[in-house]
């Protein structure tokens, strides 16, 4: 019951969002229900996240594979960052693909893209990925207290969990979203325990610091049904070991 409450609560934060963009004509969606919105602005919030000191430190960079993040992407591409794409669902044993700068056989803003990334770049095992400088969330809403929605899959809290056990997200890992400021949202955002709250929104026009945002401590396999590990082939060689 808890668990069918936070769901529904969450779902209807996700509607005010989504309906908010649509009613203001802020995303190049036909729809943006049920996805991650690909929002008007993506290339400014982009602009903004890498004009800051964090952003020009981090080396290896891991990043979802969203429309609204492909700026993001490619920029740091473009500046020789190494990034970690995840596969589609997380759908094979090696689920991240490694785009690396030094190798590319194409400019970076088309490698930056999904489809091209999932022509080009290889596949790696958890445990063969970089330390991460920094990680780029895609969001559907976010708070100022750095809660964040997405569509409701949990494909990202799983990836950052088990990134976390294999000791690849340190405390001085930086968590960052990029959203249109109808994203921010002054609604309560439910949290569980495996959600992953974000250090930084960043907007076409604002930064936002995020004050002590949750980050989980692993893989919480009470909130995984079976169904959902064996479709994740990382998540059941884990629970093998």
């Amino acid at each position: 019951m808890a668990a069918n409450f936070l769901d529904h609560a969450k779902q209807a934060v996700r509607t005010q969002v989504w309906d908010a963009l649509t009613a203001a004509d802020a995303a190049h969606d036909l729809s943006v229900h049920g996805r991650i919105p690909h929002f008007k602005g993506a290339e400014e919030a982009a602009a903004r996240l890498v004009g800051l000191p964090a952003w020009q430190r981090a080396s290896v960079v891991k990043a979802v594979p969203d429309k609204a993040q492909l700026p993001v992407r490619a920029r740091a591409l473009e500046e020789g960052k190494t990034v970690y794409m995840a596969v589609p669902k997380l759908a094979t044993l090696k689920p991240f693909y490694l785009l690396d700068p030094a190798t590319l056989t194409v400019p970076p803003t088309e490698a930056a893209a999904s489809r091209t990334a999932a022509a080009i770049a290889p596949t790696v095992e958890v445990d063969a990925l970089r330390p991460l400088d920094l990680i780029v969330l895609g969001s559907v809403a976010v708070n100022r207290d750095g809660a964040r929605i997405g569509k409701g899959a949990g494909y990202s809290d799983i990836e950052f969990a088990l990134l976390t056990e294999a000791g690849l997200v340190t405390p001085e890992t930086l968590v960052v979203t990029t959203v249109h400021a109808l994203q921010v949202t002054e609604t309560p955002i439910p949290t569980t325990e495996h959600d992953v709250g974000v250090d930084l929104i960043v907007t076409p026009d604002e930064t936002i610091t995020c004050p002590n945002p949750h980050r989980p401590s692993g893989v919480d396999w009470s909130a995984l049904t079976a169904e959902k590990i064996a479709q994740i082939p990382a998540l059941m060689a884990r629970q093998g070991t």
